[in-house]
């Protein structure tokens, strides 16, 4: 079975336990890059689907990798969504915006 695609570290190691034979690769910086991106579109196409926890988590999960790819610090990244949230408000009060005149 083809799959192409971004997987957990320990994923191979699994599937050798189920008596199959994982053919893998590792990615060049350039390759890991948009892997990365294809694997957050998956999580969050699966989570608008399937609506759950797990799902969130598994966003969240390739958010830190790209975190760590890029170098970004992630309490830093959490500095400026709290900084977002101050200056233009968050998603709480519900508000949808129709139209501007």
């Amino acid at each position: 079975m083809k799959c192409n695609k971004l997987v957990r570290d320990r994923i191979p190691e699994i599937i050798r336990q189920k008596g199959k034979v994982p053919i893998t690769h590792i990615a060049d910086d350039k390759e890991y890059w948009q892997k990365l991106k294809e694997k957050l579109q998956e999580e969050v196409d699966e989570f608008i689907k399937d609506n759950n926890e797990e799902e969130l988590a598994d966003i969240l999960g390739v958010v830190y990798a790209i975190c760590d790819f890029k170098k970004i610090n992630k309490e830093k990244l959490e500095i400026l969504r709290k900084k977002k949230a101050r200056e233009r408000g968050s998603f709480k009060d519900k508000i949808i915006l129709d139209e501007t005149r």
